[in-house]
């Protein structure tokens, strides 16, 4: 399902996994599991805001880390979600860059159920940073 995100503590947890990051797109997957959803059984809001999120930010990381000699990071400015149906099952997340400036991405992710619905849509704003 591909490469843990080991490197975010929080992401190790959850077991979300990184599928593609390249040319301004990422991937991220997550099998749905009974700790990830709410009281109605389909994945907690947190955890479908998290998923765009990511895919967002490494998205925009793809676009600076081919042009920095030290590793960079995407932190995020501002971030909208729509919730469109119930998240359930496998999760993909596919997040990528719509304009970037020196210092800042406008990204786009959309996330996606087993089925291919399309569950949830977000805009983000990330501020790319240096790596200490």
């Amino acid at each position: 399902m591909g490469e843990p995100l080991a490197e975010i503590p929080f992401l190790r947890a959850l077991g979300a996994r990184l599928v593609r990051a390249q040319d301004g797109c990422a991937e991220i997957a997550l099998e749905l599991a009974p700790e990830h959803q709410n009281s109605l059984g389909m994945a907690h809001g947190g955890v479908v805001m998290t998923l765009l999120d990511v895919a967002m930010a490494r998205a925009g990381r793809t676009v600076v880390d081919r042009e920095e000699t030290q590793p960079m990071v995407a932190v995020t400015v501002e971030m909208k979600t729509s919730f469109l149906r119930p998240a359930v099952g496998r999760l993909l997340a596919r997040g990528r860059v719509l304009h970037r400036s020196a210092t800042m991405a406008y990204c786009e992710a959309e996330l996606f159920d087993g089925k291919d619905h399309l569950v949830a849509k977000s805009l983000g704003t990330f501020k790319f940073l240096r790596r200490k």
